[in-house]
């Protein structure tokens, strides 16, 4: 029986090349933004990482780069407090969103950065994809749900990355990716698809570069 939600599967050699030679180019940070007047031109192909707090993104996005230091890594959550853009060559952004959930920042910071977050998921033309980052440990949680629910409203379309899977222990897997499913099952703007990642090992970073290199 075909499960609902699948892991997406590896790309064939034509598609991994594009990815490959998406991500071997120049890949440059441009710019963090505060507020919605200071996005760059809505003029290339556009896909976000969003996800709570300390679940990954900026070690995701410096994998899928090859570049160690290009978006920050913290250990201390809720580090990224601004919307923060990247070019891929002149064809594409890579938008590193701000964590949602527990963050260590005053109350009033939080609550500011957590309201750009949800006018720029409602209003960017350009954005063909959010990739929400999802803890293979943890699985869905209700701050995960909000923001699906937030894409769900306004037609943008998401696809779960889980990542840190070399972190999660065979026992478990089959049950938390199960929970994953069920939480995706009640969302309209769910891809239909799971990409499994681990920065650290190098997992699913090809087939994530090439979804990404492959959106039209």
């Amino acid at each position: 029986m075909q499960l609902a939600f699948p892991m997406a599967e590896e790309p064939d050699d034509l598609t991994a090349e594009k990815g490959r030679l998406l991500f071997a180019g120049e890949t440059e940070f441009l710019k963090g933004v505060v507020a919605m007047s200071g996005l760059p031109p809505a003029d290339r192909m556009e896909v976000c990482f969003a996800g709570r707090s300390n679940v990954g993104k900026s070690s995701l996005i410096n994998a899928l780069t090859g570049r160690k230091g290009l978006a920050r890594a913290s250990n201390t959550p809720g580090r990224t407090q601004e919307i923060n853009f990247f070019t891929a060559g002149d064809s594409h952004y890579l938008v590193d969103l701000p964590g949602y959930g527990f963050a260590n920042a005053p109350v009033a910071v939080v609550a500011k950065w957590q309201k750009l977050l949800k006018q720029y998921l409602s209003g960017r033309q350009s954005l063909r994809r959010v990739f929400v980052l999802v803890d293979s440990r943890h699985g869905v949680k209700q701050v995960d749900d909000e923001i699906m629910t937030l894409l769900d409203q306004s037609a943008v379309t998401f696809q779960v990355v889980m990542t840190k899977a070399d972190k999660v222990k065979d026992k478990d897997r089959d049950r938390i990716f199960d929970q994953v499913r069920q939480a995706l099952a009640r969302h309209p703007a769910a891809y239909p698809e799971m990409i499994v990642t681990s920065s650290e090992k190098g997992w699913g970073i090809p087939t994530l570069r090439a979804i990404i290199a492959t959106l039209v």
